[in-house]
């Protein structure tokens, strides 16, 4: 990992589009949107399906113009050569040559960057030397994913856009993912990552943004998230039916396992007095603050 450390100012801004507007037919896929990229951090950008996500990173890599706004990379447009050889991209539609082996598809993206990691390094940091010799076209699907990330590091990428990347991958392989993801940003490496698994951003991320309609509707710690939002989780051993709590208007979500009922209300506190009414025998009561796939899901129906 020596060879990955990338020595500047944390929280310097590395890339931003400013008041960036982006139509596609009737489509407005951003409105008016400002966003920061900052170096040693690792950003996550949420947001549902059409959301706004893959076109933020569009324009920041270059790959499409604003409308309105601009847009820079280092302070740079994105097209300049010179910005583009300080990024990394792993995006979630790739093509690639099925019959060029992992090692050569490596080498030649690592022939476009200044001061590449040698093909050796670059399978060793993403756990996929087993890869290396096998031909693209054979590989799984999580596999080709494995692949792809490798592609994306070996450049030695100051900033590194990772777009789903771990869709398809087994539990193992995404774990060894984040493993490598941490320590990227451990050496200074800044990470713009979209996912759809909640808890990969819960886990990964320094700063969270919540994308919803083209509109920035959120930004902040995943505890600042989690806190803007009024929901919160309960667990307790009860004899109180599950039908009687779906039924208390203040509960959204309710379930039960073999020991604790599990409820997630908007109001705790009449929550309590409702079980402790219906209950007063109840035990091993725990109330906290709800996590990030909850505060997501609240934020994006307020935006709808």
């Amino acid at each position: 990992m020596n060879g990955m450390k990338h020595f500047e100012q944390r929280g310097r801004v590395l890339a931003e589009p400013r008041g960036a507007r982006k139509r596609y037919g009737n489509v407005m896929a951003l409105d008016d949107l400002d966003l920061e990229v900052r170096s040693g951090e690792l950003l996550a950008l949420l947001g549902p399906n059409g959301a706004g996500k893959s076109t933020a990173i569009a324009l920041l890599l270059g790959l499409a113009e604003p409308d309105a706004g601009r847009v820079t990379l280092f302070g740079r447009p994105p097209l300049e050569v010179a910005s583009r050889r300080e990024v990394g991209v792993m995006m979630q539609e790739v093509t690639l040559a099925p019959d060029l082996r992992v090692r050569e598809l490596i080498e030649l993206a690592a022939s476009y960057y200044p001061n590449p990691l040698s093909v050796r390094e670059a399978l060793a940091l993403t756990g996929t030397t087993a890869l290396g010799p096998r031909p693209y076209g054979k590989l799984s699907g999580g596999q080709k994913r494995q692949a792809q990330f490798a592609l994306a590091v070996c450049g030695r990428p100051r900033l590194l856009f990772l777009d789903e990347p771990t869709a398809g991958l087994d539990v193992q392989a995404r774990e060894t993912m984040w493993a490598t993801i941490r320590a990227l940003i451990g050496h200074g490496c800044s990470i713009v990552l979209t996912t759809h698994y909640l808890e990969e951003a819960e886990a990964l991320a320094d700063r969270v943004c919540v994308l919803a309609g083209g509109r920035l509707i959120a930004s902040g710690t995943v505890d600042e998230i989690r806190s803007t939002v009024s929901r919160k989780q309960i667990r307790c051993a009860t004899s109180v039916p599950l039908e009687t709590a779906r039924q208390w208007p203040e509960v959204v979500q309710a379930s039960r396992d073999a020991r604790h009922l599990h409820l997630t209300a908007i109001d705790a506190e009449t929550t309590v007095r409702h079980l402790l009414a219906a209950d007063p025998a109840l035990r091993d009561l725990e109330v906290r603050q709800a996590g990030l796939a909850e505060a997501f899901a609240e934020l994006t129906k307020e935006a709808a």
